[in-house]
């Protein structure tokens, strides 16, 4: 394998699914390549910056703006520069994709050639999946490209 795809969101295990697909890629001499998608141009009230993790998580606060998906997506680039300095790695790619974040991550890992993808998947079931839906299962049902998928959970999902 010579080209990993880490899909990252601004979740609170975003770090763990970076850290883990990096040490896969690193073990297998592999080049990284660091994704996030922007689903739309609205998002949540909290934008302030954490040293790691880029954006907050975000809060309950509901839907208070819309931001022009150019400022969305300079803060997604600034938050992948983030994740790349937290790795320590400046070899590191990273790209932005605008649109459905299933569909960003196939078309990414086609457009990269990746050998494989790496994304983490939050366990949602019943009402919260129904809803949210998950990426991580649309990305495996549609995916030609092999999967390495991280569970991992947080407090409101355990």
């Amino acid at each position: 394998m010579k080209k990993v795809l880490i899909a990252l969101d601004y979740g609170p295990t975003a770090r763990k699914i970076a850290e883990t697909g990096y040490a896969m890629a690193k073990s297998m001499n592999a080049e990284i390549t660091l994704i996030h998608v922007t689903t739309d141009a609205i998002y949540y009230s909290s934008r302030s910056y954490s040293p790691v993790l880029g954006l907050d998580a975000f809060n309950n606060a509901g839907i208070l703006e819309t931001t022009p998906i150019e400022v969305v997506k300079k803060a997604a680039q600034d938050y992948l520069e983030q994740m790349k300095q937290h790795l320590g790695d400046t070899a590191i790619s990273s790209v932005v994709e605008e649109g459905d974040t299933g569909d960003g991550i196939l078309e990414a890992a086609k457009a990269l050639k990746a050998d494989v993808i790496v994304m983490g998947t939050h366990s949602r079931r019943g009402l919260s999946k129904i809803l949210l839906g998950s990426v991580a299962e649309k990305v495996l049902r549609h995916s030609t490209t092999p999967l390495f998928i991280i569970p991992v959970k947080t407090t409101e999902n355990q």
